[in-house]
């Protein structure tokens, strides 16, 4: 029998101790290590710090709203102010890799298009809006020529006959490709009930990229386009296909007071402009040797670069919107 003062006495027990100060900053060190490598990961697959770029998206996707649904006329104040500094930062971008492109023609001709693409219809001149957004259209692009033209006189913008024709060409891509197609979503915002047409191809171009995103990063091994995007992947591209189609049928149910098939055909043919907007401008990026076209907007670059996807889809939505309303 063991000695009575060999038994420890219940209250004699020994106390366990509870976790510590000391326990609970590992912890937390610990989960911190884990989101900060889970983010590195996922910045390094995509090329942006994700976390910025969601806030400026959202921001900008607020924006949009409160400027479409409210008055229309704010949404032609908010499309100015990206066709401005879209095409200001693209002639910026081409001028950077030696192409002569004048940003002050350049500004002028963006910010004609939108109230002649808006208003011509109203100002009692005889021209509907699609005739204004064609005519600035050109007027710019001779304006852009014009100007350079001129500026041969001065020793410092010289140059031989082959480069000056490569300047002009520049020129007038920048008024195609950003404020002639920007262009389109201003013509269908002024027709009545076209805001929510505009409204309905934008949320299936953010389908389509959020779609080849997240499936491009969760299953993406076959490159798209090797050559010009090495990211873009087939598993991405049949992701966006799913979530533009999804996006489209929902739109035109619930939105544009269309049957279920006008939304299919929505999102095939957005996810197809999107997709060749955004390897188009993919392209011209390696051309000109350049990541982003600028870096005003953080964790996205430039304007540009966020409405490389929308700005061949404004043409498609507005024919789409034609052929059924």
């Amino acid at each position: 029998m063991p000695d009575r003062d060999e038994v420890a006495a219940p209250d004699e027990a020994p106390h366990k101790k509870g976790p510590t100060r000391a326990d609970f900053d590992a912890a937390r060190h610990d989960i911190e290590d884990q989101v900060r490598a889970t983010n590195e990961k996922i910045n390094a697959r995509t090329g942006r710090p994700l976390f910025v770029a969601i806030l400026v998206g959202v921001a900008l996707g607020a924006a949009l709203l409160l400027s479409l649904l409210i008055i229309k006329e704010l949404f032609m104040l908010f499309a100015a102010v990206l066709i401005i500094v879209s095409s200001f930062e693209f002639a910026t971008a081409l001028r950077a890799a030696n192409r002569k492109v004048p940003r002050i023609p350049v500004v002028i001709t963006a910010a004609a298009i939108v109230p002649a693409s808006f208003y011509a219809i109203n100002a009692g001149i005889g021209l509907t809006a699609e005739a204004g957004h064609l005519l600035v259209a050109a007027a710019g692009i001779v304006l852009i020529s014009a100007w350079r033209l001129v500026s041969l006189v001065l020793p410092s913008k010289r140059a031989t006959p082959s480069l000056v024709v490569r300047d002009l060409g520049a020129g007038a891509f920048v008024v195609l490709y950003v404020a002639f197609l920007g262009g389109f979503f201003v013509l269908l915002t002024s027709h009545e009930g076209g805001e929510w047409w505009t409204l309905a191809a934008l949320i299936t171009v953010v389908s389509v990229d959020t779609g080849a995103y997240a499936s491009g990063l969760s299953f993406g091994k076959h490159p798209m386009a090797p050559s010009i995007s090495p990211k873009k992947t087939w598993e991405g591209f049949a992701g966006s296909v799913a979530a533009a189609v999804l996006a489209g049928v929902l739109c035109a149910l619930f939105m544009l007071q269309q049957p279920w098939w006008v939304g299919v055909i929505l999102g095939l043919t957005i996810v197809v402009t999107a997709t060749v907007g955004d390897l188009t401008e993919s392209l011209i990026k390696r051309d000109l040797g350049t990541k982003d076209m600028s870096t005003w907007l953080p964790g996205h670059g430039g304007l540009l670069d966020r409405l490389d996807s929308a700005l061949p889809s404004a043409a498609a939505a507005y024919a789409l919107f034609i052929i059924f309303t």
